[in-house]
């Protein structure tokens, strides 16, 4: 499998599994590409205490049409490689829909 193939989320059941690469201090909040099995999202918060995990948790809440307090951090809360784990999104990013695509 290429490493563009390689699969950065999963279903478990209805709820999407992903792995994070997460870029704290950014010059803007934004999803980018598939990086290996994880999906980078850049923030603009700095990594102090966990604020740019709680940040990137309210972001990605947007982009999912979900609430913020939904989405679980299975791990990684104060590290970059992080996993979140978000019961039904209502919406999916693009990048999810590219992504599914190239699998089938």
């Amino acid at each position: 499998m290429s490493e563009s193939a390689q699969k950065f989320f999963w279903w478990e059941g209805d709820v999407l599994v992903v792995n994070i690469l997460g870029k704290p201090n950014a010059s803007r909040d934004v999803i980018g590409k598939p990086k290996g099995n994880q999906l980078k999202v850049s923030v603009t918060a700095k990594p102090q205490d966990g604020r740019a995990t709680d940040h990137m948790l309210r972001f990605l809440a947007r982009e999912f049409d979900v609430p913020p307090s939904s989405i679980e951090v299975v791990f990684g809360r104060m590290n970059v490689n992080k996993q979140l784990r978000i019961p039904c999104p209502k919406r999916l990013p693009a990048v999810f829909q590219i992504q599914t695509s190239l699998l089938e």
